[in-house]
């Protein structure tokens, strides 16, 4: 149908015709007819699908829909499936962005657990899964693979709802051995005795203090459970920790160099001993403890069977190996070498954090694309927390700052270079991070505790525990604060405003714009406050130029009139409110009159700024980049039940459901509170008699 010149323009008419897309959602609400609204949106559903076929699979690749398709392959070939396999990820990805390197890195094993587990049937738990995009590919989703992480397409994780081969929905580290440990142990109650399943975890996951307490307990439990440790000494940021150099102790020893070859081969006789194997293996393994009792101790002494390091690009190696492991009964850990980014030099040679999650990108030769706005752009949120932390910590000793693994993700990583004694990664470990934080506050210090919103979910018993009953001095900055986009539900910052205002002696706030961000961390750690203390900021740009404003202090629980009017008043917190800026532009033309109020505070909230709305205003609006239940629209209707206004309020944000993946401004039309959908909103409204009413 269309003729492209080269990549790029197929690349830009893609992305041009997919915003040309979703803008016409908006045709709805106007006088185009619904029956021509339906033909123009087929013919551009039509259009958009043959971009599809830009991207084609190879000779073998395009016969396997499905594992059992792989299967029918001989050994031989399975390394020309994981070269088709790995070349199909970059000419996706580097058109359509998403997670790259981390997928690349396990290509060669994904084959081969498919290849010899009888997937689905035998389980296959991914840790995050920001490494599953060939498994997904191999699965029944090559052909809609370039929907990935678009709106309404598939999900960027591994979820049950969308193929059972995904056994578990995943997005948050360290889960994959408890979930694969719970499905074990169902297996063995309803006498499954030959159903596999494995667990799929990197050394960054392995930080994380779960994962530790699922390796504890599937020790004792005999349970038919397959650990891989995938290797490759990355998470985003390389790792840190002692985990980190055992690890490295264990990959580099002489002795279990020496040695594993001979292992191997005595694993793949232990068949041919007959009734006694697992005695004979048990001796086997006994008899060379002792050599490798430095390398092996911590995972033998939970239990397991380790075994490795392996080469996890050698595919046919893998599948020998992994095919003598399912005869060894009981729990085992294999140990996986790998390199993120592997197979595309410029990764393997550049910046593996870069190289995560990249955008798009020129496959041929590694330019990653940017488009560069003509006029000067707001900086990130993220940004602002991290070059406003330097300047506070130069200005006062005690501030320190704390981040779980995502130095580049939070910008910690610029404080963590101007001040290394003073920025701490503690790996992926949310709750440590919050305790580790709370020690700091109990010896005067000042610590800025940055986890992403949906992160701090993990660590909700230490926030009330261990830094709120005790009232101690720590400054949570929450990156990520509401609907984050294109990674989907298990990102999205929904619940941290409901969740923070319920703790007692917290105080929770979220900045507007860059400025107010600012003076936030500056009042959080000022002697006076001396009180835990939580700013939400989004993912994405603020929406000021001139940003670096002086410090101000703030008035703990004021809010701020934006704008005065008679017919309707508009509370908002966090940067929705420049939503509401823009749809009050628009309702002026409409010659609507909308009081707007920037709460900046939910807890405590302003009950003068409430008592000022309620005495004048009938008609109310709360937009809130957060889960309407126990947000601010929430404190706001208490407030009102309290002091006994009667008013029809009408309560914008995040409905009591899970948002799936998209770009933020397509969920924001969806949750209702873009700027056309306040305008809508109020409009509705004014025209509503005045009545006691709760939306």
């Amino acid at each position: 149908m269309f003729v492209f010149a080269n990549v790029k323009q197929c690349v830009k008419y893609s992305k041009n015709l997919y915003r040309f897309k979703t803008k016409i959602v908006s045709i709805r609400f106007s006088l185009v007819s619904r029956y021509y609204y339906k033909l123009f949106y087929l013919c551009v559903n039509i259009m958009y699908s043959k971009t599809a076929m830009e991207f084609k699979a190879g000779i073998l690749l395009d016969k396997i829909d499905y594992p059992a398709d792989l299967r029918k392959l001989k050994a031989e070939q399975l390394p020309e499936v994981c070269n088709e396999l790995r070349q199909f990820i970059i000419d996706v990805v580097s058109q359509k962005g998403g997670h790259f390197g981390a997928s690349l890195g396990v290509v060669e094993l994904t084959v081969a657990l498919h290849y010899v587990f009888n997937t689905p049937y035998d389980q296959l738990v991914w840790d995050v899964g920001h490494q599953a995009y060939g498994h997904k590919i191999l699965t029944g989703r090559r052909k809609v693979f370039d929907t990935n992480r678009v709106y309404k397409g598939i999900s960027g994780f591994p979820k049950r709802s969308e193929s059972e081969y995904d056994t578990f929905g995943v997005g948050h580290s360290s889960t994959s051995i408890g979930g694969a440990l719970g499905m074990a142990v169902a297996s063995a109650y309803k006498g499954e005795k030959e159903r596999q399943h494995i667990a799929i975890i990197g050394d960054g996951s392995m930080t994380g203090g779960q994962a530790f307490e699922a390796l504890n307990h599937a020790g004792i439990t005999n349970s038919n459970l397959l650990v891989i440790l995938n290797d490759n000494c990355m998470s985003i940021d390389p790792n840190v920790g002692a985990l980190k150099e055992y690890l490295t102790d264990i990959t580099t020893s002489h002795t279990y160099n020496r040695v594993k070859d001979e292992v191997w081969n005595l694993l793949g006789k232990i068949s041919k001993f007959g009734p006694n194997a697992q005695d004979i293996a048990s001796k086997i393994e006994n008899g060379i403890k002792s050599s490798l009792l430095k390398q092996s101790n911590m995972f033998e002494s939970l239990k397991f069977r380790y075994f490795g390091p392996v080469d996890g690009h050698d595919v046919e190696r893998m599948t020998k190996v992994l095919q003598d492991l399912k005869d060894i009964p009981g729990p085992k850990i294999l140990h996986v070498l790998t390199q993120k980014g592997k197979g595309y030099k410029f990764s393997e040679e550049g910046n593996q954090t870069v190289w995560h999650a990249p955008g798009l990108f020129n496959k041929d030769t590694g330019e990653i694309i940017k488009i560069i706005p003509k006029e000067p752009q707001p900086p990130k949120y993220q940004d602002v927390f991290g070059y406003t932390i330097v300047e506070l910590a130069e200005k006062n000793s005690k501030i320190m700052g704390i981040t779980p693994a995502m130095p580049s993700g939070c910008s910690l990583n610029i404080m963590m270079k101007a001040m290394p004694d003073r920025a701490f990664d503690v790996g992926i470990a949310e709750q440590h991070a919050v305790t580790f934080s709370a020690g700091l506050a109990t010896q005067g210090l000042v610590p800025f505790c940055n986890i992403y919103s949906s992160f701090m979910q993990r660590a909700y018993d230490q926030v009330i525990h261990d830094v709120a009953l005790q009232k101690l001095h720590v400054v949570f900055c929450l990156d990520r604060g509401g609907l984050a986009g294109a990674d989907g539900p298990t990102h999205h910052g929904a619940f941290d405003l409901a969740f923070f205002r319920c703790i007692p002696n917290m105080i929770v706030s979220a900045p507007m714009n860059e400025e107010e961000l600012r003076n936030l961390m500056y009042t959080a750690q000022l002697p006076e406050t001396n009180a835990p203390f939580s700013i939400r900021y989004p993912r994405g740009n603020g929406v000021m130029i001139d940003w670096k404003t002086p410090f101000q202090k703030l008035t703990i629980g004021k809010g701020r009139r934006i704008k005065n009017g008679d017919d309707i008043a508009i509370l908002t917190i966090g940067h929705v409110g420049n939503n509401a800026v823009a749809a009050c532009k628009k309702l002026e033309e409409k010659r609507i009159k909308v009081a707007h109020y920037d709460i900046r505070f939910v807890k405590p909230i302003d009950e003068q700024l409430l008592h000022e709305v309620f005495s004048k205003h009938t008609k109310v609006i709360t937009i809130e980049d957060g889960c309407i239940m126990g947000g601010m629209g929430s404190a706001v209707l208490e407030f009102m039940a309290d002091n006994n206004y009667n008013a029809h309020v009408k309560r914008l944000g995040i409905p009591d459901k899970f948002i799936e993946h998209g770009e933020q401004k397509e969920l924001y039309i969806e949750c209702n509170f873009d700027i056309d959908s306040i305008v809508r909103t109020v409009v509705e409204m004014v025209g509503v008699k005045t009545q006691t009413m709760v939306g």
